[in-house]
C-alpha cells in the first residue's frame, strides 16, 4: 500500500492520496472541511476509526484546498473550497468562488477517468464545507457519479443545488448524510432540512442522526459511511477469459 502526499495537477491542488491494496477498481474523492487540509482529515478519519482507512479495491484521495480569503473569518487566508457571506443557511452562495472550485475538482474526476476509472465507479464526498462543495459537483455538474455523501454539512435555502434539480430529468446519484443533533456551528435542522428538500427533488437519500454528537465525527457514523461506499463500489467480480 502506498501513501503519499502528491503535488497535483490540477490546477495546484496538493492530495494526499491512499492506494488501494489489491487491484484497483474504484475511486473515492474525500473533501476536508474548512480550514483543514487533505492529510490532516486523513488522519482524523483514522484516529475516530483507531485504524487506517482502507479498501481492496478503492484509491481514497483527500484533496486540500487552496489558501484564499475567508469572509467568516473577516477576510483571512484559509485552506476553503469555496467562500462564505456568512455561516448560514439563511444568506446567497458565493456562487463564483463554487464554480471555479467545481473546474479545479473536475480535473480530479477527469484523471480518475483517463485512468481508466468509470465515472460510476467514483464517489465524492466530505465533511462540513466539504459536503456541500461536493453536493454542487455531484448534483450540478456530475450527475453520473456513483454517489456522494455529506456530513454535517447543508445548503442555503436558495442553493444553486436545488434550482437545478427543478428542472432535472436525469438519473441522480445517491445521498449519503449524517448530522449530530447537538451541532453548534452546522445546526442539525440545517442538514434535516437539506436532505428533505434533496429528496422532494427526486434525489434518493439516507440521512443519519446521531444524538450527543458535535460538529464532528464519529466511529459509528464512519463505519456506516464505509459500508456505504463498498454497497456503491463493491469489488468487480474478475470473469475469467475463455
Amino acid at each position: 500500500m502506498i501513501m503519499a502526499a502528491v503535488a497535483g495537477t490540477s490546477a495546484r491542488l496538493r492530495r494526499y492520496v491512499v492506494a488501494p491494496a489489491g487491484q484497483h477498481s474504484a475511486s473515492l474523492i474525500m473533501l476536508h472541511g474548512s480550514g483543514d487540509s487533505g492529510q490532516r482529515f486523513r488522519g482524523w478519519i483514522n484516529q475516530v476509526l483507531n485504524h487506517d482507512l482502507v479498501f481492496q479495491h478503492i484509491k481514497i484521495i483527500y484533496p486540500t484546498a487552496p489558501s484564499r480569503p475567508y469572509t467568516p473569518m473577516n477576510g483571512g487566508l484559509s485552506n476553503v473550497w469555496f467562500d462564505r457571506y456568512k455561516i448560514s443557511n439563511d444568506c446567497p452562495e458565493h456562487l463564483e468562488s463554487i464554480d471555479s472550485m467545481c473546474q479545479v475538482l473536475e480535473n480530479l474526476i477527469d484523471e480518475e477517468v483517463k485512468n481508466g476509472i468509470k465515472k460510476n465507479r467514483i464517489l465524492v464526498g466530505g465533511f462540513s464545507m466539504g459536503g456541500c462543495m461536493a453536493l454542487h459537483l455531484a448534483f450540478r455538474k456530475h450527475r453520473d457519479l456513483a454517489g456522494v455523501f455529506a456530513l454535517s454539512s447543508f445548503l442555503n435555502k436558495t442553493s444553486a443545488v436545488y434550482q437545478a434539480l427543478q428542472k432535472n430529468e436525469d438519473a441522480l446519484p445517491e445521498l449519503f448524510q449524517c448530522h449530530g443533533t447537538t451541532d453548534e456551528l452546522v445546526l442539525h435542522s440545517w442538514g434535516e432540512e437539506t436532505n428533505s428538500i434533496l429528496k422532494s427533488l427526486g434525489v434518493s437519500t439516507t440521512f443519519h442522526s446521531f444524538p450527543n454528537l458535535y460538529h464532528e465525527l464519529n466511529r459509528t457514523e464512519l463505519e456506516k459511511l464505509k459500508s456505504w461506499i463498498l454497497e456503491k463500489l463493491p469489488k468487480e467480480i474478475e470473469t475469467p477469459s475463455e
